[in-house]
């Protein structure tokens, strides 16, 4: 890299009087040699910074007026109707905007979260001009900041290494690493962590039409093991090491690739699968990361492209009707469940001793997501559905009675294990939303 590495940020630092408590555990660390792990202790006591580990996906593509960028997605035609089948607390707003990130700020400390990822596409991007936005109010609320690595070209494999590079000078030296998310591992070893998206693809799809084409955006594996090598001799001198983890169930292509591990980012991988995946997952050696999640339910597009499959509901349930209060109120208590249980299949297969994670002292739990609207996911508060309009109730929104329940359900779970449990529920609700003990 061009510019100082980490430690000599730090180093200069502490003679301003600056960063000692974080040169004093590089030190310590460095003196002492990895910690014993100790599998009999809580989350909390094994990870000094158990907060970092618990990751919201944030997506820093919205716009405001003229243009509302993404919530026109899809035909639609905000601020009214919007690109989603719910209508958020701070309507159809601007990510830019100050008054929008600080309550999202605050949504996400006090629900014990302690870092966000960043959808990011590219250098010059949008997204990529929005996140100094981002960053500066997240730091504020000692939220930290990563990213995750979207498909934004055919060709961006070619330019993994970097990219990342770009994102840490850029957004970690270029700012004194005030806001950058460097993670420690049990041992009290640290460094950062990159997911990305579409990395380990089939060179050929078939259609609906029974049509084989090449996949755009197909990367060679030797070219993503060039990659990832590259990346790790770049940073070998900046941190302790590099976490790079790929959104693939493909055990064999991904560590010839190079990736440490995989992080799914698919809610229709469903908790009960979690214990498979992990297994498979340490059998190659690899660290695994499953999200915690509310499900599924997403807007389908108003002109159906040819092969288009609308995709259901989840966690599956029969009859919805969604124009119908009860039925509102039944599917957020599904959506409900499905948090409760996938946070409780994360942290089991991340804490058994016999896998990968648990051995090598690593927890990470992205949180799937804090706000794609887009696909009916977001712990994002919504609107209550009192509050809805007469015009936004004509365009059958799906918010139910408490637009908050999904981040307060996960709030209640991050914050028991934070204290040093494991976020008990009661999972016989005798009438609406129930909530963790």
């Amino acid at each position: 890299m061009t510019t100082r590495s980490r430690r000599q940020f730090l180093a200069t630092s502490l003679q301003a009087g600056l960063a000692l408590p974080a040169l004093q555990v590089l030190e310590g660390v460095a003196r002492a040699g990895p910690a014993p792990l100790l599998r009999d202790r809580s989350l909390a006591a094994r990870f000094r910074d158990l907060r970092r580990h618990f990751i919201f996906e944030y997506y820093p593509w919205y716009g405001g007026p003229p243009g509302y960028a993404h919530w026109d997605f899809w035909d639609r035609h905000p601020p009214l109707d919007i690109a989603s089948r719910y209508m958020p607390r701070l309507g159809a707003y601007d990510v830019r905007a100050k008054a929008v990130l600080e309550p999202q700020a605050r949504w996400i400390a006090d629900a014990g979260v302690g870092a966000i990822a960043l959808s990011w596409w590219g250098r010059g991007s949008d997204q990529d001009a929005n996140v100094p936005y981002v960053m500066d109010v997240m730091k504020d609320h000692d939220v930290k900041v990563t990213f995750a690595l979207e498909p934004y070209a055919d060709y961006r494999g070619q330019r993994y290494a970097s990219d990342i590079l770009y994102l840490i000078e850029q957004y970690g030296d270029k700012r004194g690493w005030d806001a950058f998310l460097v993670l420690k591992n049990e041992d009290g070893s640290e460094g950062p962590v990159f997911k990305g998206f579409r990395c380990i693809l089939p060179r050929e799809s078939t259609d609906c039409h029974g049509v084989t084409r090449p996949v755009d955006d197909y990367t060679p594996d030797a070219v993503w093991r060039a990659q990832t090598d590259g990346l790790r001799d770049a940073l070998r001198r900046d941190f302790d090491h590099v976490t790079l983890l790929a959104d693939s169930l493909e055990f064999a292509r991904t560590p010839a690739s190079g990736f440490d591990g995989i992080g799914i980012y698919d809610n229709n991988v469903g908790p009960e699968t979690y214990a498979g995946y992990a297994a498979g997952a340490s059998r190659a050696g690899l660290l695994f990361s499953f999200n915690v999640n509310p499900g599924f339910d997403s807007i389908v597009p108003r002109t159906i492209p040819d092969c288009y499959a609308p995709p259901a509901f989840v966690p599956a349930a029969a009859g919805l009707d969604f124009a119908r209060a009860d039925d509102r109120e039944r599917a957020a208590q599904l959506s409900q469940q499905r948090i409760v249980d996938s946070f409780a299949g994360t942290v089991q297969v991340q804490t058994d001793p016999a896998l990968t994670n648990a051995r090598r002292g690593f927890f990470l739990v992205y949180i799937n997501s804090f706000n794609e609207w887009h696909e009916g996911h977001a712990f994002e508060p919504m609107k209550d559905a009192a509050d809805l309009t007469p015009a936004e109730r004509s365009l059958g929104y799906h918010n139910p009675a408490r637009g908050d329940y999904r981040l307060a359900t996960l709030g209640r779970l991050v914050q028991g294990v934070l204290a040093g449990g494991g976020g008990s529920f009661d999972r016989r609700p005798r009438r609406g939303l129930s909530w963790p003990a």
